[in-house]
């Protein structure tokens, strides 16, 4: 080979191994996908005001969700309650024959701290024969829950703040939703510390089968804000473990008194069908640089190891 198809064979050869590079740094492994917040693809400025809401409920199945019903082990989704169909999460109990205080709870893979939630829900259909009274059209946000994996066997509800949802009988009375409950734990309200179970909210009655809107404000143990179709309607602060209202229990994990920062967010199946259309969350921590490429405007809560430069 002569001098000079030597070279041109080299620039062609190195051209080739450049392009691979580029490719292989830019292209997921089979079957890898990219977490919610990574840097934005090359040529794409990062905008700090630009809200990254992360999408819980995907629409097509309950990928990232894990099933806990008393009396059965953690992962077991009994009866298909929870289920994925036609692009909504339901809640359903068409494949039960009694109800024996099998309470369940569907997990998210993953805790928060800071953050805002949003649930898009309706009730549907009717209560399973057997069902508590106080259980119709009722269902709940549980957040701060410890690691489901801490929960007894038995356990009847998780360790949590619960944002109530319940939705009205069509009897013309008062039901308000996003009312707060406490399962095995207490919080601050108008300065001093609140322990009835349950307290209502402001909210006017949705009955029927029509679409509500809640979102959750959450700033770990400072703030907690309830708001229904844009309203404030409920508002509390240093959630912490203590009271009952939960059994049984495991007390190495009930330590009364423990603040509770974050944890672990579920939905319900106490026996009222239920569909959600949308459980999105915004997370509001993270990287709080100006100077990094993730910087979002947004966060409340900094924290420098998710920086990226």
């Amino acid at each position: 080979m002569n001098d000079r198809l030597s070279v041109r064979w080299l620039r062609v050869a190195f051209t080739a191994v450049a392009a691979a590079l580029v490719a292989s740094s830019v292209m997921p492994l089979a079957g890898q996908v990219s977490p919610v917040g990574t840097r934005a693809a090359a040529g794409q400025a990062n905008d700090p005001a630009k809200e990254d809401w992360i999408q819980l409920f995907n629409g097509r199945d309950l990928s990232g969700w894990t099933a806990k019903f008393a009396k059965h082990d953690l992962g077991v989704n009994l009866n298909d309650t929870f289920r994925a169909e036609d692009g909504l999460l339901r809640v359903r109990y068409d494949k039960w024959t009694a109800f024996n205080n099998e309470f369940g709870h569907l997990f998210y893979t993953q805790p928060f701290s800071y953050y805002r939630i949003v649930a898009e829900y309706r009730f549907v259909d009717k209560q399973l024969a057997g069902g508590p009274g106080w259980a119709q059209r009722n269902n709940g946000l549980m957040l701060h829950a410890p690691d489901p994996r801490t929960m007894l066997k038995d356990q009847d509800f998780p360790i949590s703040i619960e944002v109530q949802l319940l939705g009205g009988l069509g009897d013309g009375k008062p039901r308000p939703t996003a009312n707060l409950c406490t399962p095995g734990t207490n919080v601050v309200m108008k300065g001093e510390l609140f322990t009835p179970h349950c307290v209502s909210s402001s909210s006017k009655t949705y009955d029927g089968e029509q679409w509500v809107r809640v979102e959750v404000e959450v700033h770990g143990d400072e703030l907690v804000r309830h708001i229904v179709d844009g309203q404030t309607v409920l508002e509390y602060s240093k959630p912490q473990i203590g009271g009952g209202n939960v059994s049984p229990v495991d007390p190495a994990v009930k330590v009364d008194g423990t603040p509770l920062t974050g944890g672990y967010i579920a939905i319900q199946a106490e026996t009222g069908p239920t569909d959600f259309r949308k459980i999105e969350l915004l997370d509001l921590e993270g990287c709080t640089d100006p100077k990094a490429s993730n910087y979002k405007s947004y966060f409340l809560k900094s924290n420098p190891k998710s920086c990226r430069y």
